[in-house]
């Protein structure tokens, strides 16, 4: 299973609900060393901008797998400046605010997030 394929049956798993730090992480858990449970501890609190808005789940969960996979402080910022540059923020209640005047529901705005980090990560991890 790909990365973009595991992280797609995450946030299909519905009852489950895998917030958008831990959607990051779980997929690419083998670069930070750590097995599936402890990603998913790790990136519990993470979601919803750390639950109050704050940063975006997918930015702190790539940051954490940028950090955990021996990355550059230049290849976080390059991370930080492309998501923004592509989303317009990295506040998650500014992403979402983006959203709902675009009119795109939370969990396809949410998704779609997660997708782009997982491609930029790749990207900057040099595993495309």
């Amino acid at each position: 299973m790909t990365r973009r394929e595991e992280l797609l049956a995450l946030r299909a798993d519905t009852p489950v609900h895998y917030n958008c730090c831990q959607s990051t992480l779980i997929p690419f858990r083998d670069l930070c060393g750590i097995d599936r449970e402890k990603a998913n501890e790790l990136g519990r609190h993470f979601g919803g901008g750390m639950g109050c808005g704050a940063a975006c789940g997918a930015v702190t969960g790539a940051l954490m797998v940028l950090g955990m996979a021996g990355g550059t402080p230049e290849q976080a910022k390059a991370f930080r400046q492309a998501f923004r540059e592509k989303n317009g923020s990295l506040t998650c209640a500014e992403l979402l605010q983006l959203a709902r005047d675009q009119g795109v529901e939370r969990k396809v705005h949410c998704d779609g997030m997660i997708e782009h980090t997982a491609a930029l990560l790749e990207e900057l991890l040099g595993q495309r």
